[in-house]
């Protein structure tokens, strides 16, 4: 593996999540922020608690993706930020 995928051997190998695969293509932001919560609330490798581990993994997504991320996708996944919270009802 080359240097420049270390962000995708993080996501991969890391005590992050398991995620589904596909999720932060999802059409819906509801349906991207559900898919992390039950990542979170069943994934035995996370070291915090659910709702961090979730936002984490979004947050680290958007970040790694960066100047290249469509705005509109950005829009999706930062109203998926605002879904996850509502969901572990942190609204």
């Amino acid at each position: 593996m080359t240097p420049k995928r270390w962000s995708q051997r993080v996501t991969r190998e890391s005590d992050a999540l398991d995620l589904e695969r596909g999720v932060f293509k999802l059409t819906s932001a509801k349906k991207i922020a559900a898919s992390l919560k039950r990542s979170a609330e069943h994934s035995a490798r996370r070291k915090s608690g659910a709702y961090r581990s979730a936002l984490s993994m979004l947050t680290f997504y958007i970040n790694r993706a960066g100047k290249n991320l469509p705005r509109a996708e950005r829009a999706r996944l930062e109203r998926a930020k605002v879904e996850l919270r509502h969901q572990f009802g942190r609204d």
